[in-house]
This record gives structure tokens, C-alpha cells and sequence, in this order.
């Protein structure tokens, strides 16, 4: 899944840990929107058209009289307002991805079709970007332990780290630390379809924000006009042994297919060679520290990061980057540097998902069994990214929302399940499983083909959705688009 992604985004200070936290908010407010303005890198030209909002929200949506804070939202109006059929509302992935710089810089991931006929919102959520983003100390994050733990005084150092970094997160970030998971967040989308003044919504979620719209339809089925799940993720994968092997298998496979890929391609970097010792050897020697990493040559990578690496470049696909990247590797010199100590404060928006997922592992015997069994049913892939998930999440309490079968009846138009056979991060087996769960008010589409998410991949994915979206023409169940070549 995309969300197991370790983002630390350049150090900022920030003053009180009531920081940006107001009075509670009017029963039914409404968004001033103004031009949104470029940050960063931004290219003025790709931001114009774009317009920002600030939407006051609950700390704490059991407490709505209670304190507020600001959370950012943004939207593009329809092109062609004579034939508008609504709004869009686009639920971000990660955790950790902006949803409003979706809006400002990322519009090429709509159709020109959706462009034309929807007001297209979406929002950065509680915690992440300008949404009172989690922040903790740099020097603190960059110190967080493998998730290859290899020693019962490891997984105890674990949880005392963990704990420090809750501390320490909670300290810079605020109330809304300890109010991050999608239960609350289902309450600001729809906070923020009632400012829109819109009785119903669309909404396209992607990855982890799929979690947001399964739980948004089943808390508020009369709301949604109509719904589409990408890149699926099942919260229901429970307990933390059906978690970890449904991940690995995922990544596995994936990378199974880009060796099938590269044996069959004479322009991949590493045709004829036997990728599978190649690997294992670079694992190896990512243990030693000798292994560079490949964006900062002088430091070593580990073998989480390494795999990590790896399982990222399965998510378009771009294997032939994966196969110059390993032969790179392969003949690499050893580091000779260390990553220097960042200072300041930094991001970290993977908390919100110790909120959301209750993965156990009670004992270092316990967690050790789990890497020997993802090694053994998954050699190239035995550290899939969303082990990090469960490693940060060792001695936290128990989450706010933990995971739950869906629940979601009375739907006036099926949600649409967008899923891919050979997706590494949220595997066709998580698209399966919330398809029986949703029964009459679901219906699954199937990508034979390879990556994270479909709709900007197959122009047969893209129409569908698009028709679905416009029209609500709901696919035939069992329907399917062929795979198209990722090279």
C-alpha cells in the first residue's frame, strides 16, 4: 500500500502545541475561497485556476463544541459549467498525500471529461500537509528502529522508542495527535460536503483513501451520489499474521512479474541474468552496510529500505528503473559516509495509522516467527513496506478505529471497485475481499494488467470510471479490462 511511504519533509518550527486550534466552529459554516498560490516548486501556470479554503473542524468530532482547527481544502470548478453534474470529492492516499496539491499541480490525473462536468475538491487530512500536520523531531525520526527486528532487546528498544516518539509527536503536533484516524476524518468529508452546500457527494478514493469511502458510505449511504474505490484497501485484514502475509504475497507477486518481465526482454538491464541470486546477494550485503543508497551514494541503505526501494518502483511498473537500479547496485563500491543528523522538525504522517489498525505482535518470539514465515512463502519480497506497520505501531494503544467488516447498505448507485491483479501495494486479494463484503452495494472491475491503481493506466479503466461517474452507468459484475504493456 502506498501508505507504508516514510516521509520526512524539510525541518519547520512550530510555536505552541495549541498551534493553529480555535473556538468551536457555526453549525453550518461555509468556505471563502480565494486563489490558491504557489509554494515550493509549484509552476504558477499548472496552480492558476486552482482556489483555496480554510474549513474549521473539530479537534475532536465526539466533542464538536470543543476546540477547532483548520482544515485545508481546495477545488477546480467544472470547465464547462452548462453541463456540471456535481461535485467530486478525491480521498488521498498514503497516508501522507496532499489532497490539495492534488488540486493545484495534479489535474492530469483526471480525465478531461471529469474536468468538464465536476467541481473537483479534495482536502490535505488531519494531520498531513496544511491540515495540522503531525510533527515530531527530526533528529528523533531519524533514529526510528528497522522493522527487521533481530533480538528480544530490539523489539523491547522498539516499543520504548515508540513510546518516546508519541510523546515527542504529541508535544509539537497538538489535540489533533491523538484524533488522527479516518473515524474523524469521515466527519470532516462530510463537514466538508455540507459547506460545499452539496446534499450529495461524488467521490473517487485512491489507496488509503479508500479506507475514507468504504467508512463514508457505510456512515452516511443518502450522502453519496457515487463512489469509487482504487487501488482498494481492506480494513478488515485482521489479525496481524493475515495482515503481513496478504501484504507480502501482494509485493511477491509483483516482483515476480518484473522478473518474468526482464527474462523476456532483451532490453532489460538484467536479461540473462538470475535475478533472484542477484537480489538476495544485494540483501546480504545491505546487511553489512554495504550497500549505497541510491539517491545519496556515500550512505548505506538498509534491507527494509532496500526492499522498500524495490517495491516501490513496482507501483507504475517501472521495472526497467528496477532492473538498472539492482545492476547499479550489484557492482557498487561501498559506502563510505553516514546521513548526517537533520535537526528541527520534520513530518510524519504515517501516525494516523497506528489510529487505525490494531496489529499486535506481544512478544519478540512472536514477531520473530512472523519474519521467518514471510521469508519462507515470499524470498524476494520477505520485508513487504507494510511490515513497517506494524513495527511502529508495537506497545501504542489500541486504535480509535480499528478494523471492521463493512457495513454499508442502502446505496442509491453501487460503489465501484476498481481493482488490478498484479498491484503490489493493496493486493487483488484486498479487492475480492471488500467486494463480498459490500454484496449488492458493490461492484468489482478488474485490471488484468500490473501497478497501483488502474484509472490513469488503461484508457478501458479511465472510461469506465468516467462513465460511471457522469452517467452512474454501472458496469457489469464480473467486468474486466485487459492488461496494457507498463514498458
Amino acid at each position: 500500500m502506498k501508505f507504508i511511504r516514510r516521509t520526512l519533509v524539510g525541518a519547520a518550527v512550530l510555536g505552541m502545541a495549541t498551534v493553529g486550534l480555535t473556538t468551536a466552529a457555526s453549525a453550518e459554516p461555509r468556505l471563502q475561497w480565494t486563489d490558491c498560490k504557489p509554494e515550493g516548486r509549484d509552476d504558477p501556470a499548472e496552480v492558476k485556476g486552482s482556489q483555496c479554503a480554510t474549513l474549521q473542524v473539530p479537534v475532536d468530532w465526539r466533542n464538536p463544541g470543543g476546540p477547532t482547527f483548520g482544515l485545508a481544502v481546495a477545488r477546480r470548478q467544472a470547465a464547462a459549467p452548462g453541463e456540471r453534474v456535481g461535485v467530486l470529492v478525491f480521498g488521498p492516499g498514503g497516508p501522507g498525500d496532499s489532497g490539495v496539491d492534488r488540486i493545484k499541480t495534479g489535474m492530469s490525473r483526471f480525465s478531461a471529461e471529469l474536468q468538464d462536468r465536476f467541481d473537483i475538491v479534495s482536502f490535505d487530512p488531519r494531520g498531513v500537509g496544511r491540515s495540522n500536520p503531525v510533527k515530531c523531531s527530526a533528529e528523533l525520526l531519524a533514529k526510528q528502529p528497522s522493522p527487521i527486528i533481530r533480538s528480544a532487546a530490539g523489539f523491547t528498544g522498539t516499543i520504548s522508542y515508540n513510546r518516546q516518539l508519541a510523546t515527542d509527536c504529541r508535544e509539537h503536533t497538538g489535540p489533533v495527535y491523538d484524533h488522527l484516524d479516518t473515524w474523524q476524518t469521515v466527519r470532516d468529508l462530510d463537514a466538508v460536503r455540507q459547506a460545499l452546500g452539496e446534499s450529495t457527494i461524488s467521490f473517487h478514493g485512491s489507496s488509503y483513501g479508500t479506507v475514507l469511502g468504504g467508512q463514508y458510505a457505510e456512515t452516511y449511504p443518502g450522502r453519496v451520489r457515487a463512489m469509487v474505490l482504487e487501488g482498494i484497501s481492506d480494513h478488515s485484514a485482521s489479525p496481524t499474521r493475515k495482515f503481513l502475509d496478504q501484504q507480502a504475497e501482494a509485493a511477491q507477486d509483483s516482483f515476480s512479474e518484473f522478473v518474468k518481465w526482464c527474462d523476456a526482454t532483451d532490453t532489460c538491464a538484467l536479461h540473462g541474468r538470475d535475478i533472484h541470486t542477484l537480489w538476495a546477494g544485494l540483501l546480504a550485503r545491505a546487511d553489512r552496510g554495504a550497500v549505497p543508497d541510491p539517491q545519496h551514494p556515500t550512505v548505506p541503505i538498509t534491507p527494509f529500505n532496500l526492499s522498500f526501494r524495490a517495491f516501490k518502483l513496482l507501483y507504475d511498473p517501472e521495472w526497467a528503473a528496477l532492473a538498472d537500479m539492482l545492476k547499479q547496485l550489484d557492482t557498487s563500491a561501498p559506502p563510505t559516509g553516514q546521513a548526517p543528523t537533520p535537526t528541527g522538525l520534520a513530518s510524519y504522517p504515517l501516525a494516523v495509522f497506528c489510529q487505525d489498525w490494531n496489529l499486535p505482535v506481544r512478544s519478540y518470539r512472536e514477531y520473530a516467527a512472523q519474519l521467518d514465515r514471510l521469508a519462507r512463502n515470499n524470498p524476494d519480497m520477505r520485508y513487504p513496506g507494510q511490515l513497517m506497520a506494524v513495527s511502529i505501531c508495537l506497545g501504542q494503544p489500541p486504535a480509535n478505529n480499528p478494523q471492521h467488516v463493512l457495513d454499508v447498505r442502502d446505496l442509491r448507485t453501487p460503489i465501484l471497485l476498481a481493482g488490478t491483479v498484479h498491484d503490489p501495494a493493496t493486493g487483488y486479494n484486498w479487492a475480492r475481499s471488500v467486494a463480498r463484503q459490500l454484496g449488492k452495494n458493490g461492484v468489482l472491475v478488474t485490471y488484468e494488467g500490473w501497478g497501483h491503481g488502474s484509472y490513469s493506466t488503461s484508457a478501458c479503466m479511465r472510461s469506465t470510471i468516467d462513465d460511471y461517474l457522469t452517467a452512474r452507468d454501472v458496469p457489469k459484475r464480473g467486468s474486466s479490462c485487459a492488461a496494457v504493456s507498463p514498458t
